[in-house]
């Protein structure tokens, strides 16, 4: 608890309260002494949550791939606190980060908030929005990977329809995905106000209340970043780090992130068994290693209308076995 005070007193001054922020803290079910991973630092609002709750013997080991949230005030404040670790990597590396601390099958709890933070989307200069100008990168590592225009000036016209049309579902993917091979012949495509526009004279029908390039948008960032990739590889070290009893909660923000999850958590929940083997016989019945905890959970009107990012989130929980 030595400098907890003082850290409490600081970020009060930053305050910012993730989406579902109590609902997802409640779900956990914190107890003092647990051990907790949160998957997705960003601004730090959940990590200050869990160790608010956390008593002397508590521990919270969080990542994100970001550096800018490494290296944020917030980060830099909460790491006073020795209760505290924060790793600069993406949550698919969980596991060897539980495993290097000697916490295999101890985990108490693990959180995810999946997809992109508001302070990324808010600066410009991290490409990741339409409505600003600013470099094409998208990466949610600035440091390392391939910047959505150097994706977009080689990936294959097909495979760039694929992904517009599985990763945005796009209805007019084909003919985006022509208008930028088409336009990158002559032109690089460098900057988001580029890519939006271009995107704006492909699309033949606006949705109301939705810019063109935001299906698009959604589905290079994806890409760029392997995000449905990682999800499924963390959940799936989550079974091996989670102790019976431990929560795994995760909040989505768009129908293929929360499909993911959805299936994921079926799919270990009740019971598995090798459909090869016919006649089934009880030995060949495996009982699933997870047991869903209630019903979707989503952000309440009040919420909404003080965050709009929040009315797309859904809130998935499950404990192990």
């Amino acid at each position: 608890m030595k400098h907890f005070a003082c850290i409490v007193s600081l970020l009060k001054v930053m305050e910012h309260l993730p989406v579902m922020y109590a609902e997802s803290l409640q779900a956990l079910e914190i107890k003092a002494s647990g051990i907790y991973l949160d998957c997705t630092f960003g601004r730090g609002g959940h990590s200050r949550g869990i160790l608010e709750q956390l008593g002397s013997a508590g521990r919270l080991l969080a990542f994100d791939r970001d550096a800018d949230a490494i290296n944020s005030e917030v980060a830099t404040a909460l790491r006073l606190d020795s209760r505290f670790e924060l790793q600069h990597s993406p949550f698919s590396q969980l596991e060897s980060a539980v495993k290097g601390r000697g916490w295999e099958g101890l985990v108490d709890g693990i959180l995810m908030d999946l997809g992109v933070s508001s302070p990324q989307l808010d600066n410009p200069e991290r490409g990741f929005s339409f409505l600003r100008d600013g470099p094409l990168d998208m990466r949610m590592d600035g440091q390392n990977g391939v910047t959505a225009a150097q994706w977009l000036a080689q990936v294959d016209e097909r495979e760039l329809m694929l992904v517009l049309f599985d990763y945005g579902e796009e209805r007019f993917a084909r003919r985006i995905a022509k208008a930028i091979v088409t336009t990158r012949v002559e032109t690089p495509i460098t900057s988001t106000l580029q890519l939006a526009r271009l995107i704006e004279a492909a699309v033949p029908v606006r949705e109301k209340h939705k810019h063109p390039a935001t299906r698009s948008f959604q589905a290079i960032r994806i890409a760029v970043n392997q995000e449905l990739e990682e999800i499924k590889s963390a959940l799936e070290q989550a079974l091996t780090v989670l102790k019976p009893g431990g929560r795994l909660v995760v909040i989505s923000f768009h129908s293929l992130e929360d499909r993911i999850v959805k299936r994921f958590i079926r799919d270990e929940s009740g019971y598995k068994y090798d459909p090869g083997k016919l006649p089934i016989k009880e030995a060949d019945i495996e009982q699933g290693t997870l047991k869903r905890v209630g019903k979707a959970i989503y952000a309440t009107k009040q919420e909404i209308e003080l965050n709009p990012r929040a009315r797309s989130a859904v809130m998935r929980i499950a404990e192990k076995i």
